[in-house]
């Protein structure tokens, strides 16, 4: 056996290939991960109060269940009834509207807003199909109220099979 001098220039040059990897940080991913996260959002919901031609809101909503019927209730405030639209289908329902900004200006001092202002939509997906014709409607400070009647079931109807 041969004893070969240990030389630390050798030594560097064998390691060469592995001068590229990174060590693994975990914090660094998460750092990552919660950039993505907030870019995402941004796009979603922006936070400026900027128009950007997204969704700015989504208004909050409640679905209750009796038995002839479902009752949707959306909160809407600071909206008139001609800045919202109502769609209803037997399978789902659609309500978009605008929450339009005013503009105030003081020369000492200065305002700041927490409200979003924008377009908004929301759909809701019914548990069961419902008459989308006799919907009833009322709106009344801020929440807006829909009566939805329940479809009435088909009936299952018995077909007699010829065999031949």
């Amino acid at each position: 056996m041969a004893l070969i001098r240990w030389d630390p220039l050798r030594e560097i040059e064998r390691l060469e290939p592995f001068r590229e990897l990174d060590r693994w940080d975990p914090l660094r991913e998460m750092d990552t991960l919660q950039r993505r996260m907030n870019r995402l959002f941004e796009r979603i919901i922006p936070t400026d109060g900027g128009e950007r031609g997204g969704i700015t809101f989504i208004p909050a909503a409640e679905l209750e269940e009796t038995d002839d019927a479902f009752k949707l209730r959306l909160e809407l405030p600071g909206l008139e009834a001609k800045d919202v639209n109502v769609e209803v289908t037997p399978e789902a329902v659609s309500i978009t509207g605008e929450r339009k900004s005013e503009t105030t200006t003081e020369k000492e001092g200065y305002t700041r807003s927490e409200f979003r202002y924008g377009k908004f939509q929301r759909i809701i997906p019914l548990p069961s199909l419902v008459q989308h014709e006799q919907v009833q409607a009322e709106y009344k400070d801020g929440i807006l109220r829909l009566n939805l009647p329940k479809a009435e079931p088909e009936k299952q109807k018995a077909f007699k099979v010829n065999l031949g």
